[in-house]
């Protein structure tokens, strides 16, 4: 597989106790783990990637972090490709709010997805999802994300595998109703030094400005007055923190 940017349109939509919505343009690599870009030296600070931005051990390689924890789910990996979604180091900050690792079989067939969460207290969740063909799946909300969100719910997640065309989506939904949606859409391009160069200006720092606009919002909703729920403790899941 082919390295490749995903320029995006992300939406963050708010329904209960209050509406709000927000949306920003932002990129996102598409990655074989085995096969990590290296940019030219001049190029660097526009992309690293980084086993310690993510889950597991960060002096091993992300291919043997993710195994390591499909094992702690009952899977034993066979060396199959592992595709990652996720965003890069850029100048040196990385703001990762969702990864996702798309697991297969050596032979070619899809096992598993991971959806790797951050939060913006530094605490990171791995949640498991056994996709249908279209990419579809739920899994009880077990991780703190939002001050203003508790850990109550179901997640319905559709994450087919990206192709020309990017679209995800995650739904909260808590008794019958959604109080939380977010969606990311967007388009393929290869990972050129034309492409990254294109995507690092559009979107200059583009992890810290993800980073900014999202505390920007959370202070918005402060504002008004929408209750903060006091933050749970988090267990470290095995494989993970």
């Amino acid at each position: 597989m082919s390295s490749a940017i995903y320029r995006t349109s992300i939406s963050h939509v708010r329904h209960t106790p209050l509406k709000n919505s927000f949306t920003y343009r932002s990129y996102s690599w598409f990655v074989d783990v085995d096969r990590l870009p290296r940019l030219p030296l001049l190029m660097r600070p526009l992309a690293v990637f980084r086993s310690g931005d993510h889950l597991g051990d960060p002096d091993a390689t992300i291919r043997s972090n993710v195994e390591r924890y499909l094992r702690t789910q009952g899977i034993e990996p066979d060396g199959g490709p592992i595709h990652m979604l996720t965003s890069a180091r850029v100048f040196g900050y990385v703001f990762n709010p969702l990864t996702l690792f798309w697991c297969y079989r050596s032979n070619g067939e899809l096992e598993c997805v991971v959806a790797e969460v951050h939060n913006t207290y530094g605490e990171r969740h791995c949640y498991l999802l056994r996709t249908d063909p279209f990419g579809r799946a739920s899994v009880p909300k077990a991780f703190y994300v939002s001050p203003f969100n508790d850990v109550d719910g179901q997640y319905r997640m559709k994450l087919p595998v990206p192709g020309e065309r990017l679209a995800l989506s995650i739904v909260l939904e808590r008794e019958g109703h959604q109080p939380f949606i977010a969606a990311m859409d967007g388009s393929s391009r290869p990972a050129t030094v034309r492409n990254i160069l294109a995507a690092a200006f559009t979107v200059p720092a583009a992890p810290l400005l993800v980073s900014a606009l999202i505390r920007l919002q959370g202070i918005k909703l402060w504002a008004q007055r929408l209750p903060v729920v006091a933050k749970p403790h988090h267990p470290s899941q095995e494989a993970v923190q």
